[in-house]
């Protein structure tokens, strides 16, 4: 497997590897991850849809990219994820999967135009005082000496960053920022959190620096994630013969390991209340999902707060049971037993009263119901005590949502932290309860907000005791390689498998990139798994990053004004100095 960039590698078809009918292969999970391994075997390997199985313990497929109607609680949607237009192992993807809204159109042709006609941006990225205007102005507010530990952290390299918490690498200037208020509650990071983590967001994203303030640098799909992306996926594999098993749990993998080799000898699981299994041969392919950040997560209602379940969860208890066979399995405790951590809520609220999408259009700026972008991105409630935020993505968010009907999804980063109208914790409340300290917070009259929570919304807590394990200070080794060195059939994938890439966790791109690298791989197939985009080595991207991180202000020259100005006059005549005016960071 390499690693490339441009078009034609991108353009070009990879022949049919030498084998690969006589193969068949095994997935562990129907995450995004495990969906997107089966379709790179199937359209790049050119192995049989019929060759491949995929085993689920849920009743449905793709794993924390949901989106359902349950029939006595509602819509519910446990998180989302952003997306950009440099997701190049996605988009490799979805660029040959059918689209199951437009015909004659891929998945990604849909993105595209959609996102062409309907661009993302928000006109309101944060309030204070119930409601107002947080007045935030897309500034990053970072003065000299939190710009500084800015550079620290880009320019260090990655090993010392191994182990470190963000507040071990930033003092409380920066985290006393705009720029860390938009960053932690955007993607979810808590101060304890992996620095190594943000150290590889900012070189990844270094590009979307300046969108970080009006999230101008997102896309979002027209509907919830399942039914845009999994829902077409799993429909082309289904029609390419694919076999899914539900309610089928994994328990234990079992390895021949020497110190030359290793290979996967059998699968076992359990399957409607009876144990079985699969003996694999040395013709047999296997790729595992290991963690999961929706595992154990639980539903609450509108009248009843969902629960924080501490129980051995499957997923987690079958990787340290692959992990104790060989330390490069990883070690799963370093993200998997830190709950106080990485736990957070969420909650989906469906309007059923008039009077909530106008406090929504009042803050948003737009009109819930138009079809188009709404809040574009969160809303963070700047002095909620939860560090509330919200987000109303294109409306309808779920095809068989009713017309007059909101779906809006809210999270809370601190759940342990009591509310400022109902005084409990986001993780003590009902959905019910949840919805009154959303509309205290979006400026619903207080005398109001008893009936409109009561009546006029339905709402889902969801509890997720995992949802940041992958965010939890780390080290090499921590989590295996997609190929552990001497495997011969198999592979790790998904959130918590190390990419041979700078590529970064928490996104759609990751569970693609993983399954592309173990297919393209064990395979050996000729045709080069994308690069992650290379904007951090432009000079262009870091100069456009320099000038927003610095609130658009020059650089500040030391030294007397006639020094100032004679190196000025030198710089006028290179191209370094056209790049710094073109930046506007001098004269």
């Amino acid at each position: 497997m390499y690693h490339s960039s441009g078009n034609y590698e991108a353009f070009g078809r990879p022949r049919k590897p030498d084998g690969v009918e006589d193969k068949t292969a095994w997935f562990v999970g129907a995450g995004l991850a495990s969906l997107s391994g089966a379709a790179f075997l199937i359209r790049d390997g050119q192995m049989p849809g019929s060759k491949i199985t995929i085993l689920e313990r849920l009743a449905l497929p793709g794993g924390a990219l949901d989106g359902i109607k349950e029939p006595k609680r509602g819509f519910v949607v446990r998180g989302g994820r952003e997306m950009e237009n440099h997701f190049e192992c996605l988009w490799d993807l979805f660029r040959s999967i059918p689209s199951l809204e437009v015909e004659g159109a891929s998945v990604l042709d849909e993105f595209y135009w959609l996102n062409k006609d309907d661009p993302n941006y928000s006109l309101q990225r944060a309030t204070v005082n119930r409601g107002e205007d947080a007045h935030t102005d897309g500034l990053f507010t970072l003065n000299e000496k939190a710009q500084r530990d800015v550079v620290k952290l880009f320019i260090a390299n990655r090993e010392e960053m191994e182990g470190k918490r963000i507040n071990e690498v930033f003092g409380e200037d920066f985290l006393a920022s705009n720029f860390w208020l938009y960053w932690r509650t955007m993607f979810a990071f808590e101060e304890w959190h992996s620095a190594l983590e943000m150290k590889l967001y900012l070189h990844r994203f270094i590009h979307h620096i300046g969108g970080l303030p009006d999230f101008s640098a997102l896309k979002f799909t027209k509907y919830n994630q399942y039914e845009s992306l999994v829902l077409p996926l799993y429909t082309w594999l289904l029609d390419q013969g694919v076999a899914i098993h539900f309610d089928t749990e994994v328990t234990d993998v079992h390895f021949d390991i020497t110190p030359e080799r290793k290979r996967a000898t059998r699968i076992d699981w359990v399957r409607e209340g009876s144990a079985g299994g699969v003996d694999l041969g040395p013709d047999d392919l296997l790729f595992m999902t290991i963690g999961s950040l929706t595992e154990n997560s639980d539903n609450g209602d509108h009248h009843t707060p969902a629960k924080l379940d501490e129980s051995p969860a499957p997923a987690w208890e079958l990787w340290r049971r692959i992990a104790a066979k060989d330390p490069s399995f990883g070690r799963p405790d370093v993200f998997g037993a830190h709950i106080p951590e990485t736990k957070w809520e969420s909650a989906t609220v469906t309007t059923l009263d008039e009077r909530i999408p106008r406090y929504i259009q009042k803050i948003t700026k737009r009109d819930p119901f138009s079809g188009k972008v709404v809040t574009g991105g969160i809303v963070t409630v700047q002095d909620s005590s939860w560090l509330m935020s919200w987000t109303v993505n294109r409306q309808p968010h779920f095809k068989q949502q009713p017309k007059d009907q909101i779906v809006a999804w809210v999270y809370a980063l601190f759940s342990d932290r009591p509310g400022d109208y109902v005084k409990k914790t986001i993780q003590e409340c009902t959905g019910e309860e949840i919805t009154q300290e959303w509309l205290y917070h979006m400026g619903v009259p207080v005398e109001e907000i008893p009936e409109l929570a009561a009546t006029g919304a339905k709402t889902v807590p969801v509890m997720m005791p995992y949802v940041t394990a992958f965010f939890m200070p780390r080290h090499a080794g921590d989590r295996p390689d997609v190929v552990p060195k001497g495997s011969e059939n198999f592979a790790f994938i998904g959130q918590f498998a190390e990419s041979s890439t700078r590529d970064c966790i928490f996104t759609t791109e990751y569970s693609v990139r993983t399954p592309m690298e173990a297919v393209y791989t064990l395979l050996d197939i000729e045709r080069g798994v994308p690069e992650v985009f290379n904007s951090t080595y432009d000079l262009r991207s870091l100069l456009a990053a320099t000038t927003r991180l610095r609130d658009g202000k020059e650089l500040d020259i030391p030294g007397p004004a006639v020094l100032k100005k004679w190196l000025l006059g030198k710089l006028d005549a290179t191209e370094v100095g056209v790049l710094l005016k073109e930046f506007g960071l001098v004269e």
